[in-house]
């Protein structure tokens, strides 16, 4: 799935309604984009993916390990780092100077997870005593496959928005109300737990 994708698709929600009938289409497809971006606020994180790589910055917390954005795949990863802040990232770090964490893409002995945080080996260091975001990675970003939880709260979220449609004094859409909150549904917010993360990207 690529990024700005729904976690779950319109057949996937029909089943979990049990509706047979091919209808409602449209609100079926806006449950489910108003519910993966609620995951995705909820999680400060998303599950896509996309298949080129491309460059992001971000401002080093600390100078031997630092969480990033997610990122699926070490095909065409580089880390460059502003020594100078000079806004121009010039240092290129060779394989040997960093480890890519979660090892084996475990957490919490559950596997598949992407690697979200470099730790800096030896006598490197990300720079962390600049007024400018000093490190700056290129990735393929996201996760290799989306979390069955996740997929599972989106089901929860969507049918929850889903339903605004049958609410008193006939809401068109779901704009008048908002989206369903993942903190009011408590199912949702057990399965989406162990996702929640708070990344540092500046740009």
């Amino acid at each position: 799935m690529a990024l700005g994708d729904t976690y779950a698709t319109v057949d996937d929600l029909k089943a979990y309604l049990s509706v047979t009938k091919d209808q409602n289409l449209d609100l079926f497809q806006e449950a489910l984009q108003t519910a993966s971006r609620e995951v995705e606020r909820h999680c400060d994180r998303q599950f896509n993916r996309v298949e080129s790589a491309s460059a992001r910055v971000f401002w080093p917390k600390g100078c031997k390990v630092v969480t990033i954005d997610d990122f699926h795949s070490t095909e065409d990863f580089l880390i460059k780092t502003d020594l100078n802040a000079s806004g121009s990232f010039n240092v290129t770090w060779p394989s040997t100077g960093y480890q890519l964490e979660p090892l084996n893409g475990v957490v919490d002995g559950e596997i598949g997870w992407p690697y979200f945080r470099i730790r800096a080996l030896g006598k490197n260091a990300f720079p962390v005593f600049s007024d400018r975001a000093s490190l700056q990675i290129t990735a393929k970003w996201g996760w290799s496959t989306v979390p069955a939880p996740v997929k599972r709260a989106t089901l929860v979220i969507a049918s929850e928005t889903f339903k605004l449609k049958d609410a008193p004094f006939g809401v068109s859409g779901y704009g008048e109300y908002g989206p369903v909150r993942i903190k009011n549904s408590p199912v949702a917010m057990r399965m989406l737990a162990p996702y929640r993360l708070n990344a540092v990207r500046v740009g």
